[in-house]
């Protein structure tokens, strides 16, 4: 099999939402880099003064915002707070220079403005309060400025958002992606784990203490990016908090597992812990691993059959071959066992969200529905 070059894996870093989000940070970097090439043509190329506050603009817009899904409303936010700015701006430098006249009430005018916008920038729609503020800055000066440069200074703050806009499209990573790889990865994790904790092979300590906490950084980081996963699958944000309750709870589980009673129990009561639940354990090893390709490469197919069959053992039925000690686990085990099966289920439901492939990149799920 020929090697692939340089050209072949750049392409496919592109193209592949895989790829795209293994290497977002390169990706991101590149888009913004690119921009700012382009403000500096757009502006200091060809001699417009003041053109450094078109770039300072660009990175302002777009320098954080990496979602496809947080890039329309927040991108949005920081132009209309740039555009305020510099009409307050404007404004200032116009009672200045033909009204009033006076520095002082230049300064009284800029201090009120800045502590209006102080009272916006806290909560909800912050970005447009704080940006208002520095764009008022940057144009008026400290009320010194004269009107060609608070007019120069405004084009360039309008071509940077232009730039900004127009790049802030190019080459997103989809949120739902990074969700559901990072999901999907947990997934293979947890089943790696149960299946070791069940046939016997428990963790030393040092181990134990880095597995968790790799699983538990990734279900921070999923949970993170729902906000902006909600927005680009119009999925319901209760539906992805359940999915993500009991994803949670499966991880609760496992590490409940990992250092309970089964973890300290000696071969013989591990051996016979494996033989009672050995079966289960290879059906939610199977399922998990479903799952989670399901996620990577989508297909409802894989989550419709449920192949975690549960036990249903009725309230306070125990298993008869085991030690008490061991009747705890056993227990877990069971919950776990409903846990995964309602992941399952949840996943499957909202497959036809989240799945945006199948409905081609960047098109919500809603609009392939009839009607």
């Amino acid at each position: 099999m020929p090697r692939r070059t340089s050209t072949s894996r750049v392409l496919r870093s592109i193209t592949s939402p895989y790829y795209r989000y293994r290497h977002a940070k390169l990706l991101h970097s590149v888009r913004v880099g690119l921009a700012m090439m382009v403000s500096i043509l757009a502006t200091t190329g060809i001699n417009i003064p003041h053109g450094i506050w078109s770039s300072v603009t660009l990175l302002v817009v777009i320098g954080g915002l990496q979602h496809h899904g947080n890039i329309r409303k927040k991108a949005a936010e920081r132009a209309a707070g740039t555009l305020l700015g510099a009409t307050i701006g404007l404004a200032l430098i116009l009672q200045q220079n033909l009204l009033f006249g006076s520095l002082w009430l230049t300064y009284v005018l800029m201090s009120i403005v800045a502590a209006i916008c102080a009272w916006y920038a806290i909560g909800k729609g912050g970005y447009i309060g704080l940006l208002t503020a520095i764009t008022m800055c940057i144009v008026a000066g400290h009320g010194d400025n004269l009107i060609d440069t608070g007019l120069w200074r405004t084009l360039n703050v309008l071509i940077g958002i232009v730039i900004a806009l127009a790049f802030s499209f190019a080459l997103p990573l989809h949120a739902t992606y990074s969700w559901r790889y990072l999901l999907a990865e947990n997934l293979r994790g947890c089943a790696r784990i149960y299946a070791r904790l069940v046939n016997g092979a428990p963790f030393d300590a040092d181990e134990e203490i880095k597995t968790f906490l790799e699983l538990n950084k990734r279900l921070v980081q999923s949970r993170s990016l729902m906000p902006s996963v909600a927005k680009e699958i119009e999925a319901s944000p209760g539906k992805l908090e359940e999915i993500q309750r009991v994803h949670r709870s499966v991880l609760s589980a496992l590490e409940m597992m990992a250092t309970g009673a089964l973890a300290h129990a000696d071969a013989a009561a591990r051996a016979a812990f494996s033989k009672q639940c050995g079966a289960e354990a290879h059906a939610v090893r199977a399922m998990l691993l479903a799952m989670a390709r399901g996620l990577r490469f989508g297909g409802a197919a894989r989550f419709l059959a449920p192949q975690v069959v549960l036990s249903c053992v009725p309230g306070g039925a125990l298993a008869q071959h085991l030690t008490p000690e061991l009747q705890g686990p056993y227990w877990l085990g069971e919950r776990m066992i409903e846990q995964v099966d309602r992941l399952r289920a949840l996943l499957l439901e909202t497959e036809p969200n989240w799945n945006i492939e199948r409905h081609g990149q960047g098109v919500h799920a809603a609009a392939a529905k009839p009607g």
